[in-house]
């Protein structure tokens, strides 16, 4: 026998029947308010964090951790020197480093230009040995510390507007010890400030060596920064070029690296460069290289060469060129060999 399903009838609360429409939706809209407020809070969390990459990164290019000086050429290499202070081309800061005299009267200096991020040691090219090798071939030696690695007389990095005074201040200080020869040895940044301070001054250097040229440039600058972290070249690049001169008092506009890539120096000039640099593409090296009389000046493009390593992995060959190179020099007629 089947017995009748009887339906008992839901019991709500009362409360429940008198919530007011408008209450609902009041509480929809406070809720659609605060998840906006959240997304505008996270968007402005971004961009603050973004703006404030950006700054860290100008503020290191300025402000770069450089170690201080461990040793000295005699403690090094067994070479005389004296500590030497001399004043900037343009008078404005002072410049410490190490005169070391060639073993017999010589006429001939030359200027090592260390690069960014170090002292005048430079352990990694490393810096001791060519100066010894310079000296042994009878050469005058300056090592000096530009003022973003100077501990007496710091400055900030600008990208040579200021280094480049302070290279002039080297070569002026050769000359007055009785140079009649002056050859800039560059690194890095080191080269590409010898560029700029040779488009300032072409009657006092002689020639130059340039190793792993870095020139700073928006291009060169985007390919730095995205070493370390993938973003955007734009707008990266455009608040970079915003940030520099809040930072270090210097604009990208104050860099002459379009006159440098289009000048045809006075000098014989020797261009040395990995194909493998992450810091410094040799297509810059090549395209500067290609303005210049090939008579008096050459490239020499190593393959798979990384960043001023050069030396380190083809040092027999390094200081053959470089050898060939400082004979033609001292002999205009005589031409570099070419690879």
């Amino acid at each position: 026998m089947n017995t009748p399903m009887v339906s008992t009838p839901v019991l709500q609360p009362e409360w429940l029947g008198q919530v007011d429409p408008k209450l609902v939706q009041t509480g929809k809209i406070r809720i659609k308010n605060i998840f906006i407020a959240l997304l505008l809070s996270a968007l402005f969390a971004a961009a603050l964090i973004f703006l404030a990459a950006h700054a860290f990164i100008a503020w290191m290019f300025a402000n770069p951790q450089v170690p201080p000086l461990f040793s000295n050429p005699m403690a090094a290499k067994g070479m005389s020197y004296d500590t030497v202070t001399f004043p900037a081309r343009d008078g404005r800061t002072f410049v410490d480093g190490w005169y070391i005299p060639a073993q017999e009267t010589s006429d001939k200096a030359i200027v090592l230009s260390h690069g960014y991020g170090a002292n005048r040691e430079e352990y990694w090219v490393p810096m001791y040995d060519l100066a010894q090798f310079a000296h042994r071939l009878g050469y005058n030696v300056i090592m000096f510390d530009y003022g973003f690695a100077s501990e007496q007389h710091k400055t900030k990095a600008t990208g040579g507007r200021i280094e480049k005074m302070q290279l002039l201040g080297a070569v002026d200080l050769a000359r007055e010890r009785g140079a009649k020869q002056v050859i800039v040895w560059g690194f890095s940044m080191g080269a590409g400030t010898a560029l700029q301070a040779a488009l300032q001054d072409d009657n006092h250097i002689d020639g130059m060596i340039l190793d792993s040229t870095f020139l700073l440039e928006p291009d060169t600058l985007y390919h730095n920064v995205q070493q370390y972290v993938e973003v955007p070249k734009h707008p990266s690049l455009d608040l970079l070029r915003m940030m520099f001169p809040l930072l270090n008092d210097t604009s990208m506009q104050q860099i002459p690296y379009q006159e440098v890539k289009q000048h045809q120096y006075a000098m014989p000039t020797l261009f040395i460069h990995g194909t493998e640099d992450t810091k410094a593409p040799y297509t810059i090296a090549e395209e500067i290289a290609a303005n210049q009389d090939s008579s008096r000046s050459s490239s020499w493009i190593v393959p798979g060469a990384r960043h001023e390593l050069i030396y380190r992995t083809h040092n027999k060959e390094y200081l053959t060129k470089v050898a060939n190179y400082l004979a033609q020099v001292d002999q205009p007629n005589r031409l570099i060999a070419q690879d």
